[in-house]
């Protein structure tokens, strides 16, 4: 998942609830196994399932599913296909949230189907209820009927007028990190991976696509819409990557692997923007190894989706906000592809090894983007998430700094500190990459890929493959001491390597020259920045500036109102503190128009931190909640709540 190039914290605590297989891996030179690791079980303890993986798993889960508009629901039913570790074992234990469950049955030895004795136990606001299956028989196959509520923290419903065309109402799903489990009875847990069927109903004017292959048939042409669809994922995933949507969608090639998923008013400037995805792919596929899910498309949703993308195999879910006409935002592409090797080849097997997603994800996206685009803008990006590490990490968060974060220190598995498992994970890999250099990195990397395939894993095993492939392999480069040091100490080593930029050094005096004279940049100059020197142009600026100033900067730069979300996140915050009323209209636009987390809570937060802001907050929330992602509406509302309890001064 990635908030963008450019993001904050995932630390927003959610009301609700709270933001990646199966075949053997290619044929040639293994690396050393390594499998004198720690016992698979320790490895494989999932705070946040109520799933006992060691005794039963999911292989296989075959859905049936009725898409209703009007109630918000999905009725359907599950039938998870189950291997049976432990032989005395006696119970199948699931994870559920809100789900309202009709029946449960076990496929019995003679192939007919009993009914099973449950219990779903009362909520935990973080985990939801357990859902207990008597199970005496160590069925096979167990079918749970069901229905999702309204609510279901996984899923978002949009009425028609809430979407680009006006035409069909949209829904869409957002599974990780244990979001799942509102809209599928079933072991919520990335340690547990399974391939999946679905047959789905839905409205004959609403096309449905999922993170799976369309059945029959995998040009995926978009032309069949008659509200019954079938997929198929034949590789195992987890649960997390589970994925559905729904509305008035069209598809547009790219390449014959790849192509756009979106309303028809909106997918051909999608398709433009993301017109590089195939040389993307193939990039990637040089760096470290084959693309192995066959297609790689996009569905471009609303732009109240919570995240910048997901990266559902198959079927990555997109912000309409990288569109921004010049391709300076589509690192996020980058970074959603990159998830194919890293998090949904090799997936992190707890939320606490988040960083084995997002941080080796974060390090190849940059690799991607400085093979296609250049090294001054890999640096560029490096630069901007550094800044904003050293910004996020204070005294007080110092547990959530290590990347190999302690069982029990994530309350909520969405709590994860992002500038940790993004930006410190891909900088602890670039400190490899330059000690032991691209070339010998690349090619652990890319057995590290071939090793653990269609896996997932612990921060453990990873250090434990680093130490025999890398650490031993080519001794005197990296010790095990400094190594550690990345892995379970806060903050960032004193010898991380660093990155500077050229362009931001420009960008650097051009504002000095502003705050000190009031001099603005020469346009020649200005006209050619991208979106990342503006972002840092306004990031340099002092906490405050006087509102003649920002009015100023609005008739050179028409900041207020821009169509550049990463723009407007740090504008808007900073008009805020500095009392520019003048943008509070065009603030309050953005703020309805937009549901993605990343772009809107910095404005929030600033805006609650005084009666008057709080006051706007309030109002523009009332008029955006029912556009928002019950994720994004949870955000907002412990914020609001927070001031609101907060003491007086």
């Amino acid at each position: 998942m990635r908030h963008s190039i450019l993001m904050l914290s995932l630390a927003a605590v959610l009301a609700a609830t709270t933001g990646c297989k199966r075949d053997a891996a290619p044929a040639g030179d293994a690396p050393a196994s390594t499998a004198a690791t720690a016992p698979a079980a320790a490895q494989m303890i999932d705070e946040h399932s109520y799933a006992q993986p060691d005794k039963v798993k999911v292989k296989d889960l075959a859905l049936e599913l009725k898409v209703d508009f009007d109630k918000k629901v999905i009725d359907g039913s599950a039938t998870l296909a189950l291997d049976w570790l432990d032989k005395a074992a006696t119970q199948l234990v699931l994870d559920t949230r809100d789900l309202a469950i009709g029946k449960v049955v076990g496929e019995r030895s003679d192939g007919k189907w009993e009914d099973l004795k449950y219990a779903l136990a009362p909520a935990d606001k973080v985990l939801g209820s357990k859902l207990t299956i008597e199970t005496p028989q160590r069925n096979a196959r167990v079918r749970i009927t069901y229905t999702t509520s309204p609510d279901a923290s996984g899923l978002q419903w949009l009425t028609a007028a809430m979407t680009e065309g006006k035409k069909t109402p949209f829904m869409f799903s957002q599974s990780q990190q244990i979001h799942a489990r509102s809209w599928v009875p079933l072991q919520d847990t990335p340690s547990v991976r399974f391939t999946y069927t679905a047959h789905v109903l839905a409205p004959q004017d609403t096309m449905v696509v999922m993170s799976a292959a369309i059945e029959p048939g995998a040009d995926n042409s978009g032309d069949k819409r008659d509200g019954d669809y079938s997929f198929r994922m034949p590789q195992a995933i987890p649960s997390y990557l589970l994925a559905i949507g729904a509305g008035d969608l069209v598809f547009k090639p790219i390449s014959k692997r790849s192509g756009v998923w979106a309303e028809p008013t909106a997918v051909a400037k999608a398709v433009a923007e993301f017109a590089d995805t195939e040389k993307m792919i193939e990039t990637t596929e040089q760096l470290y190894g084959p693309y192995r899910w066959d297609r790689y498309d996009m569905l471009l949703l609303p732009p109240s989706f919570p995240y910048g993308g997901m990266e559902n195999p198959r079927m990555t879910f997109l912000t309409p906000t990288v569109i921004v006409g010049d391709k300076s935002l589509v690192s996020l592409i980058a970074h959603e592809l990159a998830h194919s090797w890293s998090g949904n080849l090799v997936t992190f097997s707890t939320a606490k090894d988040a960083w084995l997603n997002e941080g080796v994800t974060s390090y190849v996206e940059n690799r991607i983007i400085e093979s296609m685009y250049g090294k001054e803008r890999a640096d560029m990006e490096n630069v901007i998430e550094r800044n904003e590490l050293k910004s996020e990490f204070t005294a007080d968060n110092k547990p959530l700094q290590a990347l190999a974060v302690k069982a029990g220190t994530l309350k909520d598995p969405d709590d994860n500190l992002g500038s940790t498992v993004y930006t410190k994970g891909a900088w602890f890999l670039q400190f490899l990459e330059q000690r032991f250099g691209r070339a010998d990195f690349d090619a652990f990397l890319r057995g590290y890929f071939d090793h653990f395939a269609f896996q997932s894993i612990s921060t453990d095993q990873f250090r434990e493959y680093a130490k025999a492939n890398l650490l031993d392999k080519y001794p005197g480069k990296v010790t095990q001491a400094e190594f550690d040091a990345w892995l379970f100490e806060p903050g960032v080593p004193a010898d991380a390597p660093q990155t500077t930029s050229a362009r931001f050094d420009a960008v650097d005096a051009a504002r000095k020259a502003w705050l000190d004279a009031g001099t603005l940049p020469a346009k020649d100059a200005s006209a050619k920045w991208t979106t990342q020197e503006w972002v840092h142009f306004i990031e340099g600026m002092p906490e405050t500036l006087q509102p003649e100033q920002l009015a100023a900067l609005d008739a050179a730069y028409h900041f207020t109102g821009t169509p550049n979300g990463e723009i407007a996140q740090r504008w808007y915050p900073l008009a805020v503190r500095s009392g520019y009323a003048a943008a509070n209209a065009e603030l309050a636009k953005f703020l309805e128009r937009v549901g993605r987390r990343k772009l809107i809570m910095p404005t929030y937060k600033e805006l609650v931190k005084t009666p008057a802001g709080l006051k706007l907050a309030e109002e523009t929330f009332a008029k955006a909640k029912p556009g928002y992602h019950p994720i994004t509406t949870g955000s907002v509302e412990t914020t609001i709540a927070e001031a609101k309890a907060a003491p007086t001064k």
